[in-house]
C-alpha cells in the first residue's frame, strides 16, 4: 500500500556536491542535487534557489496519487524564479498566492547564508498556512530567517508548495481502493523531508538537524507530522505556530469518506470509472465544484489533513496524551487576539459597504449552546463573562475575544500533553500595533490578529502577493518601524537557536523556561512583545478565562 511512498527520494544515487569556486566568486552559486544541477542567485548575502522541483507534477494519471519521483536533468537548471503556486480558490484572498497557479506545482526554495564557515547549518523546512486550500512558498522570503536574527543561528531555510483543497486532500470509494491513503497534500510535505534528507547537506545545511514550522493550517500539519508514523527520522524538531490546538480539530474517516463521495457524486463520476472520470476533470472544474467558504458550492468543501488509519493513525489528543507521535522537542503558541482576523474576514465578505458585527448579530452568535468556530458550543456564563458592556459595547472585539479565548485555553491542553513527553516551549505574542494585511474597515480593530507575526520572521510578508500592511492607527500603508525590527531579531533568533539545538535561549536574554504539564508549579508561557518576559502558566489561564472554557476542555 505504502510501497510507492516508501521508495520516493531514492531514485537518483547522491553525488558530491557543493559551491563551485568560480560560481561563487562571481556571486552566482551552482549547486548539484541528485536530481541535476541548480544556480541560485545570490541577494544580500543569502543565496537564494527558486523553484527547484522536488516531485513529478501530479497531473493526469498522477493526480490524488503519492507524489512520485521528479525527473532528473543534466543541464544547469536557472533557479532564480518561484515556480506556479497549486491551485487555489482565493477564498482568504490575503493568503493566496497570485504567482499564477498550475498542477505542476510540486516546486521548493533553498535560502542559504553565505558563511566563513564551513560547518553544517540548521536546517528549518517552512509549511505555509492558509487553511489547507490556499498560499504558496512565493508568500514566504526566508532571507530574514536564514540569517538568524539578533543573536541567533545562521539557518538554512526551505519553504514549498504541495496540494491544496481538494486536490490535496480527497477521501473517496473509488479512489481509495486502488490502495493509497487521501492525504495528498501530507504526502507532497513527506517527500519534501525527504528531499531534504537527501539535498539538504549540498546547499549548507544538516539533514540530521532538521526543524519543521508552521502557521496556521502550518501549524496543523507539523502537528500531523507528529503524528504520522511516515514522517519518523524525518525531522528533529517542530514549531507551531498559532496554533498547537489546530492538530487536535482534524476530521475523521468517516466524515472524510462523507464528504469525499458527496465531491464524486456531484462532478458526475459515481461508478466503476470513478477515478478515471475525476482525474479527467480540469483542474478549473475541480476548483469550481470544491466551492469556498463564503460562498459554498453545492457541493463539497475540503476538509483538509484527516485521520486516515495509516498516514495519520490516530486523533492528536489520543495520540499526544499516550505518548504516541514522534518525540521531537517542541515550540508552540499563538497571538494574544488570534480572531480578530475571523470577524475583519466576515465584514470582508460582507458585501459592500462593508459592516461590521452589529449588537444583534452579536446576540445571535453567543446564544447558549450555539457552535464555536475551531469547536464547542457557547457556555452559559457567556451572557455574563463576556457581556458587550465589559467591552465597550463593541462586538467585533467581544466576539474575537470569545473564539480567541477558547481557542487559547484548548491550546493550553495541547501543550500539557505534548510536555509531558517531550521538551517544549510555549509563547504568547502580545504585541498590538504591528501593521496589518486586511484593509481598513468601519470598527474593525487587528490588534494582535491572527498572522500579525508572521512579518516578523518574514520580511516584507503581507499576507500575499498583492497584500499591503496598513498602520492600525493611521490605516496607511507601513513596513515594520526601528522598534519592531529589533522585536523581529530577538524573534527570529529564539527560533533559530531553538532550530540548532532544541533550546531558545541563549545567555545574556531574558530567559524562555520550558513548558511544564498544566498544573505543574513551573508551567510558562513567554511572552513576545517589544518588553520580552516570561508569564505562569496559570495567568494564562486566568487572562483566557479558562475556568469557563475547561468545562468543555478537561481531558477525561
Amino acid at each position: 500500500m505504502l510501497s510507492g511512498i516508501a521508495a520516493f527520494g531514492l531514485a537518483a544515487a547522491a553525488l558530491p556536491i557543493g559551491v563551485s569556486a568560480s560560481s561563487a566568486a562571481s556571486g552566482v552559486a551552482a549547486v548539484k542535487t541528485a536530481a541535476g544541477p541548480v544556480r541560485g542567485i545570490d541577494r544580500d548575502g543569502v543565496v537564494q534557489f527558486l523553484g527547484i522541483p522536488y516531485a513529478a507534477p501530479p497531473v493526469g494519471a498522477l493526480r490524488w496519487r503519492p507524489p512520485q519521483p521528479a525527473a532528473a536533468w543534466r543541464k544547469l537548471l536557472d533557479a532564480s524564479r518561484m515556480a506556479s503556486s497549486c491551485p487555489q480558490v482565493t477564498t482568504l484572498g490575503t493568503f493566496s498566492g497570485a504567482n499564477g497557479m498550475s498542477e505542476d506545482c510540486l516546486y521548493l526554495n533553498v535560502y542559504a547564508p553565505r558563511s566563513a564557515s564551513a560547518a553544517k547549518k540548521p536546517v528549518i523546512v517552512w509549511i505555509h498556512g492558509g487553511a489547507n486550500i490556499a498560499g504558496g512558498a512565493a508568500d514566504y522570503d526566508g532571507t530574514w530567517l536564514a540569517k538568524g536574527g539578533t543573536g541567533g543561528s545562521e539557518t538554512v531555510v526551505v519553504t514549498f508548495n504541495y496540494r491544496l483543497g481538494v486536490l490535496g486532500f480527497l477521501s473517496t470509494g473509488a479512489i481509495n481502493a486502488e490502495g493509497h491513503p487521501g492525504n495528498y497534500g501530507l504526502l507532497d510535505q513527506q517527500a519534501l523531508l525527504r528531499w531534504v534528507k537527501q539535498n539538504i547537506a549540498a546547499f549548507g545545511g544538516d539533514p540530521d538537524n532538521v526543524t519543521i514550522a508552521g502557521q496556521s493550517n502550518g501549524s496543523l500539519n507539523v502537528g500531523a507530522h507528529l503524528l504520522s508514523p511516515q514522517s519518523a527520522g524525518l525531522f528533529h524538531r517542530a514549531i507551531m505556530q498559532s496554533s498547537p490546538m489546530f492538530i487536535d480539530t482534524i476530521a475523521n474517516a468517516g466524515r472524510a469518506l462523507t464528504a469525499g463521495d458527496a465531491f464524486t457524486a456531484a462532478a458526475g463520476c459515481a461508478g466503476p470509472n470513478a477515478g478515471d472520470c475525476l482525474r479527467g476533470l480540469s483542474a478549473a472544474r475541480v476548483l469550481q465544484l470544491q466551492g469556498t467558504p463564503a460562498a459554498t458550492a453545492p457541493a463539497y468543501l475540503p476538509i483538509g489533513v484527516f485521520v486516515d488509519g495509516t498516514i495519520i493513525p490516530m486523533d492528536a489528543p489520543t495520540a499526544f496524551g499516550a505518548g504516541k507521535f514522534n518525540k521531537v522537542p517542541v515550540l508552540g503558541g499563538s497571538t494574544r487576539d488570534e480572531w480578530t482576523f475571523l470577524t475583519g474576514s466576515r465584514e470582508y465578505y460582507s458585501g459592500f459597504p462593508q459592516t461590521p458585527m452589529t449588537a444583534q448579530q452579536y446576540g445571535y452568535a453567543t446564544a447558549e449552546g450555539t457552535p464555536i468556530p475551531f469547536g464547542g458550543k457557547m457556555p452559559a456564563e457567556t451572557a455574563t463573562r463576556y457581556a458587550l458592556a465589559n467591552f465597550g459595547n463593541d462586538p467585533m472585539i467581544a466576539y474575537a475575544r470569545i473564539v480567541t479565548d477558547r481557542t487559547k485555553c484548548a491550546e493550553l491542553h495541547t501543550l500539557s500533553r505534548l510536555a509531558a513527553h517531550v521538551p517544549t516551549y510555549a509563547y504568547d505574542f502580545t504585541y498590538q500595533q504591528a501593521p496589518y494585511y486586511f484593509p481598513a474597515m468601519a470598527g474593525f480593530k487587528p490588534l494582535a490578529g491572527h498572522g500579525v507575526d508572521l512579518q516578523f520572521y518574514f520580511g516584507g510578508w503581507h499576507g500575499g502577493q498583492w497584500g499591503v500592511n496598513l498602520d492600525q492607527a493611521t490605516g496607511m500603508p507601513r513596513e515594520l518601524n526601528a522598534k519592531e525590527l529589533e522585536l523581529s531579531g530577538r524573534l527570529i533568533a529564539t527560533w533559530t537557536r531553538f532550530a540548532k539545538t532544541g533550546n531558545p535561549n541563549a545567555a545574556g536574554s531574558t530567559q524562555w523556561p520550558a513548558f511544564a504539564p498544566a498544573g505543574a508549579a513551573m508551567a510558562s508561557y513567554f511572552v513576545q512583545d517589544l518588553i520580552a518576559a516570561a508569564k505562569p502558566a496559570a495567568s494564562v489561564y486566568k487572562d483566557y478565562n479558562c475556568d469557563i472554557w475547561d468545562q468543555q476542555l478537561t481531558d477525561k
